[in-house]
């Protein structure tokens, strides 16, 4: 089976590449260089359901598979959520996220925060899967590790004592909200088409 995966960002390209096995994921810059649909949603769902729509305008009829996720910090509001990429003023620019972060949680005691994904897949016909995932954790105020991408070096998951930066791509993938959001809808892309997997 071949799926078109509505990403630019070449971290959740590898991890889908790693957890959708039997599935040939093709980038959407590989069929559009200047892809970058306005995520105009209010929540992880439409902008997920956004960038599938705009993806399967470019596909040449494959299946989509597009995601939204993004850090909640309930004592700041639910923030940066949906804003999570852009948060420190630039799409992308994981730094300038992580030091905004850094400024927003200093005075905060409550550093409870959650990580979720909500991942959809359009197939041929425009019919929708659509999965979630989560994963809890607190925030620290420094960054640790050199894996991962975003605000995985200052993300602690509960029942561990390293960020998600420190462990290897195999172990967050086991537990990583968009893990198990991808780990959940290959589930459902089996069941629903069974003779692909053949």
């Amino acid at each position: 089976m071949r799926v078109v995966f509505a990403t630019g960002n070449k971290h959740k390209l590898q991890e889908a590449r790693e957890i959708f096995t039997g599935v040939e994921i093709l980038s959407i810059l590989d069929l559009d260089k200047a892809f970058d649909p306005d995520e105009y949603g209010k929540s992880f769902l439409e902008n997920a359901v956004i960038k599938a729509e705009a993806a399967r305008m470019k596909s040449g009829g494959l299946p989509v598979l597009s995601d939204d996720s993004g850090l909640v910090v309930p004592a700041l509001g639910g923030a940066p959520g949906i804003h999570s990429a852009r948060w420190g003023g630039v799409n992308g620019d994981h730094a300038r996220n992580r030091a905004k972060l850094r400024t927003d949680i200093r005075n905060i005691t409550d550093r409870r925060a959650h990580f979720l994904c909500t991942a959809v897949l359009l197939d041929q016909d425009g019919a929708a899967l659509v999965a979630t995932g989560r994963v809890d954790g607190t925030l620290i105020d420094e960054e640790r590790g050199e894996g991962g991408f975003g605000y995985d070096p200052m993300f602690i998951p509960t029942g561990d004592t390293r960020t998600l930066a420190q462990m290897s791509p195999a172990e967050k993938n086991a537990l990583s909200h968009r893990g198990r959001a991808f780990r959940h809808l290959a589930a459902m892309m089996a069941r629903q088409f069974p003779q692909e997997e053949q």
